[in-house]
């Protein structure tokens, strides 16, 4: 595959930028896609830039049936200065290929990964918004194309790679939510697709999350699914919490996804000398520290909310107030520290930002 410039089609019919103040998530797709195909023999071929549109799939892709489905997700930042930022790329694109090896299903060439990240965004330049808060989400994707009824892994797949304009996830303020620790519900287990990004273990949470909701809570907290009592993740985040002078975090342990926001914040914990602690953490300890008064705070992580605090947990009829209900000191500076690099206001001491400049033409 050539190292060169990718192909471009750019589109003849634009369409209308939204305004900054009116952006949601994900219900605005900007003018381009890129895509590049797969097949047994040959491999990843055909990189390409084309407008935005649908996919043509037979009845009898595979996907359709079988699951073979991948995606991961990143933002791209425009400071104030006027630039545009991607955070954790390279980190993103080598998850992509993480759940490819889980779900059977052939790696990309990291590079071309990441040269489809800048390349899509350079032509979509100007849909990165400019309002402090918003973004551009990139979704990279890979899915099965082969068009035959078979349990089976693929011979052929698709990547593709579309964006969309995003607003503020805290449009008042980073507040605290209410989460639900369910017993009844679980997302993964140790063997299976639990630390994949793929399409299935997002179906599988929306019982989980439907139930949450229809008892007061934004989310549910999963527990693990053969004791049913520590900590795996919150929603689709990973979760902390913060016992004393300790940040503890479920481990790696095949059953949750290595989020990138995640690996940022125990790195800045680790960077300001505090104690951080990968291991099982089981509601009990925790709903015992509530008790006794050492939770000092809980908190999600994830691309969407950076880092999400913890107000409200319940468990078995049992709400635990943290904090007060309010955010906590260290949350704060979580947010913070995370959201002043990835709009270019800090100092960016491990590199986790590149530049996109806009593309020629």
């Amino acid at each position: 595959m050539s190292n060169g410039p990718f192909p471009v089609t750019r589109t003849t019919a634009p369409k209308a930028k939204p305004s900054d103040d009116s952006l949601a998530f994900g219900k605005v797709l900007t003018d381009h896609m890129f895509l590049m195909n797969y097949d047994e023999g040959k491999g990843w071929h055909s990189p390409r830039i084309e407008p935005y549109g649908p996919l043509s799939l037979d009845p009898a892709t595979s996907v359709l049936h079988y699951g073979q489905a991948i995606f991961d997700g990143l933002k791209a930042f425009r400071g104030a200065d006027g630039r545009v930022r991607l955070f954790r790329a390279g980190r993103h694109a080598e998850r992509l290929n993480r759940s490819a090896r889980i779900m059977c299903m052939p790696e990309m060439p990291v590079d071309i990964v990441r040269r489809s990240f800048d390349a899509l965004v350079g032509v979509d330049h100007d849909w990165v918004p400019r309002k402090p808060g918003t973004s551009l989400y990139l979704r990279p994707t890979v899915i099965a194309t082969d068009v035959m009824l078979g349990v089976h892994p693929a011979h052929s797949y698709l990547y593709f790679l579309i964006l969309s304009p995003v607003g503020s996830y805290y449009k008042e303020g980073v507040k605290p939510v209410r989460i639900l620790a369910s017993d009844r519900h679980v997302r993964a287990v140790k063997g299976g697709t639990g630390e994949a990004k793929t399409a299935a273990n997002y179906a599988a949470s929306l019982a989980g999350q439907q139930d949450a909701a229809a008892a007061g809570y934004t989310q549910v907290l999963y527990l693990d699914a053969v004791e049913r009592k520590y900590l795996d993740e919150v929603g689709t985040m990973n979760i902390m919490v913060r016992i004393g002078d300790e940040v503890i975090t479920p481990p790696l342990a095949g059953t949750i996804l290595d989020g990138v926001t995640r690996n940022s914040v125990l790195q800045l914990l680790r960077d300001w000398g505090l104690t951080v602690t990968e291991r099982p953490v089981s509601i009990d300890e925790v709903m015992a520290a509530g008790a006794a008064g050492t939770l000092r705070e809980m908190w999600g992580t994830g691309t969407a909310a950076v880092v999400s605090p913890v107000g409200t947990l319940g468990y078995k009829g049992r709400d635990l107030v943290i904090n007060g209900g309010e955010t906590g000191e260290l949350t704060s500076r979580l947010y913070d520290a995370i959201v002043g690099i990835q709009y270019g206001r800090t100092n960016d001491a491990h590199g986790w930002t590149t530049e996109v400049p806009p593309a020629a033409g």
